[in-house]
């Protein structure tokens, strides 16, 4: 009986390691993030003068780069 109680007690302890060893995200000062919004409508000039819209885009990987000369 007592090779059960050792079995039970080490399912039991095994059962609540992860609870115990779970972070406390408030004392990380972690923020949760918003979800992903969809890219608002806007076109840009492309290489020729072309405005290219972002819906024409639409299913496509787009990557946009923005820089600065300040």
């Amino acid at each position: 009986m007592s090779r059960l109680a050792g079995i039970a007690a080490a399912v039991l302890l095994m059962a609540a390691a992860p609870a115990l060893a779970a972070p406390d995200f408030a004392s990380l000062d972690i923020q949760q993030y918003d979800p992903p919004r969809p890219a608002p409508a806007f076109s840009l000039p492309d290489l020729n003068g072309r405005n290219a819209t972002l819906a024409e885009l639409r299913g496509k990987v787009v990557m946009l780069f923005f820089w600065a000369t300040w």
